[in-house]
């Protein structure tokens, strides 16, 4: 049986009183964590077939796929680490919660499917699955699994990827580059290639780069992004929020180094609708501002940040 998450918890027990001037109990929000996945009862088949389907994703809709073969070869939780569980993470805590929502990107309001379907079409650069189908069916009972008990609107603290500082320079792939062979090359190859499972339908350490890696319209090729999902997540298993191993200059750099890599492509004509709506590190035009593509790529993004601020 799951049980209930306390993510508010009282700083200090007081007496509960009528008088008004009295100290009342001030709730502290403590960071979220997903639920184990041996808690999924098993009689609860969709929800565990949506786990599997996130952790093992080549497995069964990569190019060996058992069910179908749309994808690149990397999992969901390669992005979504430990089934969308970890926190800042880039989990799952608020999905459920928030959507449906209205998205600058696509300028739409969007269900769970049609953002289920975009990580299926940028991130592992494949094709979407049928949004009734007993795949998308299940993906959406083990989201529910997680975030059925956060209350409606609310994104829990630990929700996604951190926004962590900008530097007050471009990030540098040269720096990058330095970071990655000393952290990162040892997983994910000198080619950022990664390395393949033993099976050899999916991989143990994803590619970073290349032609079976997430494509330009992935949320991982905005440098923030990525440079906060390293920041709190590698080198794995190493490293979490409360314990980086990188610092913020060196997260953004061997961001810059990975995403300067070459990488599958995507048309991307129809995404942000509204170009004032783009973000800072949105890295292609065209713009409202007068900042060129390379600098929404790399940065210093204070300026741009500043300059979209006057605007609004």
């Amino acid at each position: 049986m799951k049980i209930n998450p306390l993510y508010l918890i009282p700083v200090a027990i007081m007496a509960v009183c009528c008088n008004s001037n009295e100290p009342t109990i001030q709730p502290k929000e403590i960071t979220w964590h997903g639920w184990n996945r041996y808690q999924i009862p098993e009689t609860d088949s969709l929800a565990n077939y949506g786990y599997r389907l996130i952790s093992n994703t080549a497995y069964f809709l990569g190019p060996k796929g058992t069910v179908m073969q749309i994808s690149n070869g990397m999992n969901c939780q390669n992005c979504h680490l430990e089934g969308g569980t970890i926190p800042w993470g880039n989990n799952y805590s608020a999905v459920v919660a928030t959507y449906p929502k209205y998205r600058d990107r696509s300028g739409s309001i969007e269900s769970i499917a049609k953002r289920v379907n975009d990580c299926f079409e940028r991130s592992l650069n494949g094709k979407p699955i049928d949004s009734t189908g007993r795949e998308m069916k299940a993906i959406i009972a083990y989201l529910h699994w997680l975030g059925d008990e956060i209350p409606k609107g609310k994104k829990p603290l630990g929700s996604g990827i951190m926004d962590i500082p900008f530097i007050n320079r471009a990030a540098d792939p040269l720096n990058g580059k330095k970071v990655y062979t000393s952290q990162c090359q040892s997983c994910h190859s000198v080619d950022g290639a990664g390395q393949k499972n033993p099976e050899g339908y999916g991989y143990t350490y994803p590619p970073l780069w290349g032609p079976n890696s997430y494509n330009i319209g992935a949320g991982l090729f905005r440098l923030s992004r990525l440079a906060g999902y390293v920041k709190n997540n590698m080198p794995f298993q190493k490293t979490s929020y409360s314990n980086s191993q990188l610092s913020d200059e060196e997260a953004w750099d061997v961001a810059a180094y990975i995403n300067s890599q070459p990488r599958p492509s995507k048309e991307l004509g129809k995404d942000w609708p509204i170009v004032s709506k783009k973000p800072a590190d949105y890295p292609f035009g065209p713009y409202t501002d007068t900042f060129t593509e390379k600098q929404h790529k790399y940065g210093p993004f204070e300026p741009i940040k500043n300059s979209l601020s006057r605007s609004k």
